[in-house]
């Protein structure tokens, strides 16, 4: 049975698909059928490989399959043609070989599709065949695409690869700035008095006492970015700048993307996906749109607004024999996901 359609399905075609979207927070996982028709789905936590390990995420795949299996009262012994995986953490070549190795030998499906999740975003967003994808959630991501075929794409492995910025990542400078404002080293900022409030003590130096005896987890830490955004709209200038170099680091994403694929002064696609960019907040959004605008202006800019596992879905669909119509099929199945 499926979350969006409760009746049981008695005739399945032989072209089923698995598709699964693992982020650094959640795993989404759709079992459909060559026609767009969305059988079953399943959700469960993060299925990164940097986060669990690729045992780890072979186990959570393999529940998450077996649950959307359950859930479609697909008998054991029927066939899935294909399973698409686009998963967090799947940033290098030898990753996604091993990552491809691991889901191939598992016998999930016939054939496997892997590869990094901004792959599926940007499957989710458009299919014009020129396009760039810009991920802001929890971490900062980019790929592209052109239409003969070339792709570009980031090492993005945090800090040491050159990475800056996401949700985490400014929820850590928030907490820095909110310590240096308090105690001299830096600018003054309402983060420091919005920080010690948010985990109701007086100082945000007793915070970092707090954090580093593990009195508070520093799972909370990234409790501290709406707080950021909030400063920020209210005209803080340490929280504004900020978002500002967050602006400037996505445009800087989409910048040596576009030009790697001489994208940058011809029309193409710019999706924008993730938890902060698709929260549209104005001092963001307005920064990254009209940036945009004035470094590829013939780009067409789409904020995301369906979920990244619908892409993953339709790079799973392209592989099988399907209508025309079955893809805004898909799409209004998914869009009852959040």
């Amino acid at each position: 049975m499926s979350d969006l359609d409760p009746r049981p399905h008695l005739h399945l075609t032989s072209d089923l698909y698995l598709a699964v979207d693992g982020g650094n927070s959640k795993t989404d996982v759709v079992l459909g059928d060559a026609s767009g028709k969305v059988l079953a789905t399943a959700r469960g936590g993060t299925s990164s490989p940097h986060n669990i390990g690729l045992p780890g995420t072979v186990e959570v795949l393999g529940g998450l399959i077996a649950e959307a299996r359950a859930r479609a009262g697909l008998a054991a012994g029927t066939p899935i043609e294909t399973i698409a995986v686009y998963l967090a953490g799947a940033d290098l070549p030898i990753e996604v070989t091993r990552l491809h190795e691991a889901v191939s030998a598992q016998g999930w499906a016939r054939r496997a599709l892997v590869d990094n999740d901004c792959f599926a975003l940007l499957r989710a967003g458009t299919s014009a065949p020129d396009a760039v994808a810009v991920v802001c959630g929890a971490g900062n991501n980019c790929v592209g695409r052109a239409a003969d075929g070339r792709t570009a794409r980031f090492v993005a492995l945090g800090p040491i690869s050159g990475d800056w910025g996401g949700g985490h990542d400014l929820a850590e400078h928030a907490l820095r700035e909110a310590a240096r404002g308090e105690d001299g080293r830096g600018r003054p900022t309402a983060l420091s008095a919005a920080v010690a409030a948010h985990f109701g003590l007086p100082t945000v130096e007793q915070v970092s006492i707090a954090l580093h005896l593990g009195e508070v987890s520093r799972d909370r830490i990234p409790e501290l970015t709406p707080l950021l955004f909030e400063a920020a709209a209210a005209g803080d200038g340490v929280a504004s700048a900020l978002v500002t170099r967050q602006a400037s680091e996505i445009l800087a994403q989409h910048r040596a993307a576009a030009t790697r694929l001489d994208l940058l002064t011809a029309p193409h696609a710019v999706v924008l996906g993730g938890g902060v960019l698709q929260a549209r907040i104005p001092q963001l959004h307005d920064a990254v749109v009209s940036g945009l605008h004035a470094q590829a202006p013939q780009a067409t800019v789409t904020v995301l607004a369906t979920p990244p596992v619908t892409g993953a879905a339709l790079l799973a669909l392209d592989t099988l024999n399907t209508t025309p119509d079955a893809e805004p099929i898909l799409r209004a199945a998914l869009s009852a996901l959040t």
